[in-house]
Formats: structure tokens, C-alpha cells, sequence
């Protein structure tokens, strides 16, 4: 991975695991040890999948370009899905408190997506190749009057 791709992806990890250490502590304290341990796995499996997609999505702008846009809509609902089905999946488990895991998946998530965003708005990246070639003034283009 690229410095640029590294850097975004520990831009969004870092505030989701803070994110779900605060709803582990929290989850401890209202839920007990079940509640700490659904809200761990539950950030742990955030950060799976959305580590995941986004190296996906990374390898798909060096590969594929003209696909991003569309490959990123249909990452982000595939991410979302497969959360929901881990909430429906996990709804009557006896091995963590389901309602911690399932309020710290989506704090996660929100919290993933509002850091990926900030990285992005950020991060540096030319868009734009520029040419050394024109010089400093640009060619006249179109009708001139």
C-alpha cells in the first residue's frame, strides 16, 4: 500500500477503536463483561470490513478506474448488508450483550465514515497531472471575438 493509502486507512481506524473503546467502557458499565466483549467484537469487526473495503477500493482506482465511483457505491452498500447481517445473525446470542454489539457496529460505522471522510477532504492527492509543457499561460481555446 501506497504512504497516502496507509495514512487514510489509520486516519479512519484510529477514531473508530476509540470510538469502540469508549462503547466497550461504557458497554461494561451498563451491560457488564458481555456487554465490553460485544462491544470489542463488534468494533473489531467494523474494522475488518471497512479496512477491507477500503483497500479494495484502493486497488480498484489503480486497476480499474473507470469503475470507482460505481465499485464504491456497491462496496458501501455490501458493507452496510453484511453489518446488518451480522446484528440479525447475533441477535440472540448468549456469548456477549447483543444490544452493545449492535449500537456499537453502527457507532462504529458512522464513526469510520465521518473519519474516512476527513481524511480524504485532507489528504493531498493530485486529481491532475499538470503539463511542463505549456508554460505558464494556457492555449486559447474557442471562438475569440
Amino acid at each position: 500500500m501506497p504512504s497516502n493509502d496507509v495514512r487514510i486507512l489509520l486516519q479512519s481506524a484510529v477514531p473508530t477503536a476509540a470510538v469502540g473503546a469508549l462503547a466497550a467502557i461504557v458497554s461494561a458499565v451498563v451491560a457488564g463483561v458481555e456487554g465490553a466483549i460485544g462491544a470489542v467484537v463488534a468494533t473489531l469487526i467494523v474494522i475488518l470490513f471497512m479496512g477491507i473495503g477500503l483497500y479494495v477500493l484502493q486497488r480498484t482506482a489503480k486497476t480499474l478506474p473507470h469503475l470507482f465511483q460505481a465499485m464504491g457505491l456497491m462496496l458501501y452498500a455490501a458493507q452496510i448488508l453484511l453489518l446488518f447481517i451480522f446484528v440479525a445473525a447475533f441477535k440472540n446470542t448468549s456469548l456477549f450483550n447483543p444490544r452493545a454489539f449492535a449500537l456499537t457496529l453502527l457507532a462504529g460505522t458512522l464513526a469510520w465514515i465521518a473519519a474516512q471522510a476527513r481524511a480524504h477532504m485532507k489528504s493531498k492527492i493530485l486529481y491532475v497531472e499538470p503539463d511542463s509543457t505549456l508554460g505558464d499561460r494556457p492555449e486559447k481555446t474557442g471562438h475569440s471575438s
